[in-house]
């Protein structure tokens, strides 16, 4: 796009992953009435749409193996995507980052909010209970995970999960071959970034910095003197140790330094004269 080179960092799969480890471990307890466990079980969990396990479960009446086994169980999906702009950087600003030898460039990423939605399936209460008990204590409203979002740079951010709200269903009304099943919905947003085409050409490294000092902040004032620093050794590259060359130069003239010429100059100061007819 725009005359850019292929790109694709992963970040929407990295950041759906991360969503769904956070549920993979939730496991329930089932007691006898001495309160003993007896049974303890993983809660299984999948990518997908609520819909396709509902007409799964539908689906199995015909099978010898009962539907009570097959609940409790979890899904999420990714539902929405939405650009926040109460993230916002600028979006000219780059930042440099190194690779091995090779110095990279990329500008700030886009911030964009992803809806994700996560579906408790159970037919017993507890068994939903003790699952929806394991995941409100963590969100307060978020929880911070941290994702590899662009592994070429390393570039590593803190991804806030924040739990907006909680839906609750109940079928227990129909006939007796109506199965009966409990679900509890959760609405997540993760907030992440995406970032752009990765550059290897960083534009070079800082190695020099001047300012000039003048008497008054006047165009035409004088020129006090010049600061310059550089690093030591001249060469240095990222991530090397390394100090610094400080010189203070007396100049006491009226010349300007261009950037873009790299020299100091005279600037042309335009006069009027009278004219006497």
């Amino acid at each position: 796009m725009n005359g850019n080179p292929y790109f694709y960092h992963e970040i929407t799969k990295r950041t759906v992953v991360g969503f769904g480890n956070l549920f993979n471990d939730i496991r329930i307890q089932k007691r006898n009435q001495s309160e003993q466990v007896i049974n303890e079980m993983k809660v299984p969990l999948a990518y997908g749409p609520i819909q396709k396990f509902l007409a799964r479960l539908t689906q199995m009446r015909e099978l010898d193996q009962p539907v009570e086994t097959t609940l409790p169980r979890l899904s999420f999906e990714l539902t929405s995507w939405q650009y926040d702009g109460t993230r916002k950087e600028p979006p000219t600003q780059r930042f440099k980052t190194k690779e091995g030898e090779t110095l990279k460039r990329v500008f700030l990423p886009v911030p964009y909010n992803l809806g994700f939605e996560l579906n408790i399936l159970s037919k017993l209460e507890t068994d939903a209970l003790q699952i929806v008990e394991q995941i409100i204590p963590y969100f307060q409203p978020s929880f911070n995970i941290t994702l590899d979002l662009v592994d070429v740079i390393g570039e590593k951010r803190d991804v806030p999960i924040v739990l907006n709200s909680i839906n609750f269903t109940d079928d227990y009304e129909g006939d007796f071959s109506t199965r009966k099943m409990i679900m509890y919905t959760m609405n997540f947003t993760a907030k992440t970034y995406f970032f752009g085409p990765i550059s290897d050409n960083g534009d070079g490294l800082i190695r020099k910095v001047q300012v000039d000092y003048h008497l008054d902040t006047k165009k035409t004032a004088p020129r006090e003197m010049r600061y310059t620093v550089t690093p030591d050794p001249y060469d240095v590259e990222p991530g090397d140790d390394f100090g610094f060359n400080e010189e203070t130069v007396i100049l006491l003239d009226s010349k300007v330094y261009s950037p873009t010429q790299n020299e100091d100059y005279t600037p042309w100061v335009h006069s009027t004269q009278s004219m006497k007819l």
